[in-house]
């Protein structure tokens, strides 16, 4: 069986996701555009990629994570004080959770896009 998710709960989260990275001015438009009569156009603003920019920063976040995990574990190998076995294993699962998230989140984009360039015209 596969496992579907709701898409007005999708919606609700991607619209929510939205908000969250478009600038003031931006909003602004967007709520005025879901006001407007079908055919009509408003000037939108120059476009930027807030979506590209927050996806670089999880991506940068992720690494970061690793890394840190990469340098518990040498420290911990070459016997540096204070560093104890226990934390050196939460920073490896840490890394490896946010590692297996990130490409799930990757599998789901592009899972949408190939839905996306399959719908027909």
């Amino acid at each position: 069986m596969v496992d579907r998710v709701d898409i007005n709960r999708l919606l609700v989260e991607m619209r929510a996701m939205k908000q969250q990275t478009m600038p003031t001015r931006a909003r602004e438009l967007d709520q005025v555009s879901h006001a407007l009569k079908p055919g009509q156009v408003i000037n939108a603003p120059e476009s930027t990629d807030n979506f590209s920019h927050l996806f670089s920063q999880a991506i940068d976040k992720v690494n970061a994570t690793q890394q840190q995990a990469n340098q518990l574990a040498k420290a911990y190998e070459t016997g540096r004080e204070n560093i104890d076995i226990t934390d050196v294993m939460i920073a490896s699962q840490k890394a490896s959770v946010s590692f297996q998230a990130m490409v799930q989140v990757r599998n789901k984009l592009v899972e949408a896009y190939r839905d996306v360039m399959n719908m027909p015209i």
